[in-house]
C-alpha cells in the first residue's frame, strides 16, 4: 500500500511537537523567536508606511521606532497615550500579541519552577555531604538506627545521615519525623532512587560516605537478594572510590551468608538477624535479664564497648589491667591476630595490643588512681557447676525455630526436652542427641490450651512471634494475649515462670510489661543496634561475634552467692576478685528487687563504679563474662 507524502501542515505540526518536547529552555526560545519577528515585522510596516502612520512627536528613525515597538509589545499600558488612528491600530495588533507572549511566558516560567520544585521534593538531585552515614534500602530498622546514631553523632559536631531508598522522599521524611522526632545535631537527608542501580547509587555519594548500612525491605519475599544486589552494585561499580567502603549489611538467613562474603569481601560486615535473635532469645530463656545486658551494651545511651591503649600498662597482665580504671570495666585484650574476651587472668597485655573495655563514653576511659585491695573473708569458696537437664516450652513458630532448637541443644545438657506448641503444620526438624523435641498442634492463645501444658518450676517458656504469616501488630497482639493468659496461670498456681518473649514492635513493650515476663527481646531493635554499633566501628564486629557464638566465652548472669558470701557488703574490686578465682571477669550485677522495673533497667547494672559498695540478697545474680 502506498503511504500518502506528509503535507506542509503535518510537517509543521511534527516539528512544532519536537520542539516542544526539548524542555522549558526551547519553548522560551520559541517565543522570543516569535516576539523578534513580530516586533520587526509591525515596525517594518508601520516604517514603510511613512510619516503619516505616527503622529507627531513619535519616533522617526527605524532603531527609534524598533524600540518603541518592543516596548509596546511587553508593557500594554502604553497604548493609551499614543495619537493617530493608523499607528494606533498597529500598536494595538502589537500590544494584544504582546499580552499573549508574556503571559505565555509567564505561564513556562511558573511551570517549570514547578517541575523543578516537585523534582527536588522528589529527592533527585545528588547530596553533598562529606563523612556520612549512608543507608540503602528502607525498613522499620531505620528508625532506631537514625536514633541510636544521632546519639553517637554528638560527640562530632554537625553530622549528617543520607537514606537512599526506593520510596517517596516526603513519605520517608514525614515517617522519620512521627517515628524518631528531633536528632539534635545530625542531619538527615533522604534522596528517593533504587540502590541497586548504579546510577541512582551516586544520589547517595557513597564515596565519601563514613559508613553504608544496607538493609532489606519490609515485606521483601527475598530481602537477602536485595542486600547482596546492594552490594555488588557497591564494590563492583567501575567508578567506585580507590580505597575500602565500610559496609554493614543484614542478612536474614545464614545460608547466604556466604554469598555476601564473596560480594562485600572484605569491605563488608554481615549481621546475621535470625541468628541474633534466636541466640539472644534461647540465651534470656536460660538465665533471665540477659536481653537487657545485650541492649545496654548495644545501644548507645547508656555503657557501650570501646577500644583503648594504655602504655602504662604494657607488660601488666589481664586482670591488673581491669581493676586499673575505676570507671571502666575491661573485658578483654585485641591482638593483631585476634579478639581474646575473658583470656586467661594471667595474660599480658603488651604493646601493640588493645583492651577492650565497657565505658560511658570514650573521653571517660581513664585510668583510675591505686585499686582498692579486695576483702578475701567476703569472697565465697568456688563451686563446681554441674549442669542439669532443662525444659523449654515454645509458644509459637516462626522461620527462627530451627536454628533457635540449634542453639539450645549446644548449650543445654542430656536429658532436656523441648515442647512446642503452634497452630501450624508440624516442621521437619532433626533429631538431636540427648535433647527430645515434641510437636503439639494447638493455639497457644488458647487458655485451655495453656492449662493442659505441664508447666514446672524448671521449665523456661519462650513466646514467639508469628513474624512471617503477620503483620508485626497482629502478631504481637497475639503475643500479649499468651503472656495474660501466662501470667494468670502463674498467679493462681503459685509457679515461678521464667518466661521470654519476642516483640516485633518495641511499642508493645510498655503494654506487655504488666505480664511481668521475665525478658522482651525487641528483634527489629535488637538487629537494628548492632548494625549502628558495628557502622560506627568495624572491629566491634569481631567482638560481638565472639560474645553470641556458643564456644568461647559469653555473658552469664549467675547467683550472687557463687561469689559474695551472703550479707558481706562489697565493692566492685571484691566481685572481680572473686570472679577471677574461677576464671571470669565480672561486668555488673542484678538486683533481684528491681526485676520488673522497666526506670531501672530491671535491675541490671552493667559497668558499675568499682568503689560504690553494694550487699546481695537472695535471688541477685553477677553478670560475667565466662565459658560454660
Amino acid at each position: 500500500m502506498t503511504q500518502n507524502k506528509p503535507g506542509l501542515g503535518e510537517r509543521f505540526r511534527y516539528w512544532f511537537d519536537g520542539w516542544m518536547s526539548r524542555g522549558t529552555g526551547a519553548l522560551i526560545a520559541l517565543l522570543a523567536i516569535v516576539t523578534a519577528v513580530l516586533v520587526v515585522l509591525v515596525t517594518l510596516i508601520t516604517f514603510a508606511l511613512g510619516s503619516g502612520a505616527r503622529p507627531e512627536g513619535q519616533p522617526h528613525g527605524f532603531l527609534d521606532l524598533l524600540w518603541a515597538t518592543l516596548m509596546r509589545a511587553i508593557d500594554s499600558g502604553t497604548l493609551a497615550g499614543d495619537n493617530g488612528w493608523g499607528y494606533r491600530g498597529l500598536m494595538l495588533v502589537i500590544t494584544i500579541a504582546g499580552i499573549v507572549i508574556v503571559a505565555s511566558l509567564i505561564s513556562i516560567i511558573s511551570g517549570a519552577f514547578d517541575a523543578k520544585v516537585d523534582e527536588l521534593r522528589k529527592g533527585r538531585s545528588r547530596v553533598l555531604e562529606t563523612d556520612h552515614t549512608l543507608i540503602l534500602g528502607w525498613s522499620h530498622k531505620v528508625f532506631a538506627l537514625i536514633h541510636e546514631i544521632s546519639i553517637a553523632n554528638e560527640s562530632r559536631g554537625r553530622s549528617a545521615i543520607v537514606i537512599l531508598a526506593d520510596m517517596d522522599k516526603v513519605e520517608m521524611e514525614d515517617a522519620i519525623r512521627t517515628e524518631v522526632g528531633p536528632t539534635g545535631r545530625t542531619r538527615i537527608v533522604c534522596r528517593t532512587g533504587d540502590p541497586m542501580n548504579l546510577r541512582d547509587l551516586e544520589l547517595g555519594n557513597p564515596d565519601a560516605a563514613r559508613s553504608i548500612i544496607v538493609l532489606g525491605a519490609d515485606g521483601d519475599d527475598d530481602p537477602d537478594a536485595t542486600v547482596i544486589k546492594t552490594t555488588l552494585a557497591l564494590t563492583n561499580n567501575k567508578n567506585r572510590k580507590a580505597g575500602r567502603y565500610h559496609i554493614v549489611g543484614e542478612l536474614a538467613h545464614g545460608a547466604n551468608l556466604e554469598a555476601g562474603r564473596l560480594v562485600g569481601r572484605d569491605e563488608a560486615h554481615w549481621v546475621l538477624a535470625l541468628d541474633l535473635i534466636s541466640r539472644v532469645t534461647v540465651q534470656s530463656c536460660r538465665q533471665s535479664g540477659l536481653s537487657v545486658v545485650y541492649t545496654e551494651l548495644l545501644d548507645f545511651e547508656g555503657d557501650e564497648i570501646y577500644f583503648t591503649d594504655q602504655p602504662s600498662l604494657h607488660g601488666r597482665t589481664y586482670f591488673d589491667a581491669q581493676i586499673a580504671f575505676s570507671d571502666c570495666t575491661v573485658i578483654g585484650i585485641v591482638t593483631p591476630d585476634a579478639v581474646l574476651i575473658n583470656p586467661a587472668p594471667d595474660t599480658v597485655y603488651v604493646a601493640g595490643h588493645q583492651l577492650v573495655v565497657i565505658a560511658e563514653d570514650d573521653s571517660t576511659i581513664r585510668l583510675g588512681g591505686d585499686p582498692v585491695p579486695a576483702d578475701e573473708s567476703a569472697i565465697a569458696s568456688p563451686t563446681p557447676y554441674e549442669p542439669q537437664p532443662e525444659h523449654t516450652i515454645i509458644l509459637g513458630i516462626n522461620s527462627g525455630l530451627r536454628v533457635m532448637l540449634d542453639e539450645l541443644h549446644s548449650y543445654v545438657a542430656a536429658g532436656s526436652t523441648v515442647t512446642i506448641v503452634a497452630d501450624a503444620l508440624e516442621p521437619e526438624l532433626p533429631d538431636y542427641p540427648g535433647m527430645s523435641v515434641t510437636f503439639t498442634r494447638a493455639d497457644p492463645t488458647q487458655r485451655g490450651v495453656l492449662d493442659d501444658l505441664v508447666i514446672g518450676p524448671h521449665h523456661h517458656v519462650i513466646v514467639l512471634a508469628a513474624r512471617d504469616t503477620l503483620p508485626a501488630q497482629r502478631a504481637d497482639a497475639r503475643t500479649l494475649v499468651t503472656l495474660l493468659h501466662l501470667r494468670e496461670i502463674a498467679d493462681e498456681t503459685g509457679a515461678e515462670l521464667n518466661i521470654v518473649s519476642e516483640m516485633l514492635d518495641d511499642r508493645n513493650r510498655e503494654l506487655a510489661e504488666v505480664t511481668k515476663a521475665d525478658d522482651f527481646i525487641v528483634s527489629e531493635k535488637l538487629v537494628s543496634l548492632m548494625l549502628s554499633q558495628i557502622s560506627e566501628n568495624e572491629r566491634l564486629s569481631d567482638v560481638f561475634r565472639v560474645l553470641f557464638d556458643s564456644a568461647g566465652s559469653e555473658v552469664y548472669i549467675r547467683p550472687a552467692e557463687l561469689y559474695i558470701a551472703p550479707g558481706a557488703e562489697v565493692d566492685f574490686y571484691t566481685i572481680a576478685a572473686a570472679a577471677r578465682r574461677v576464671n571470669e571477669t565480672a561486668i555488673g550485677y542484678r538486683i533481684a528487687a528491681e526485676s520488673h522495673d522497666a526506670d531501672a533497667a530491671y535491675g541490671v547494672r552493667v559497668n558499675p563504679p568499682k568503689a560504690a559498695r553494694v550487699s546481695f540478697a537472695a535471688g541477685d545474680r553477677i553478670i560475667v563474662l565466662a565459658e560454660e
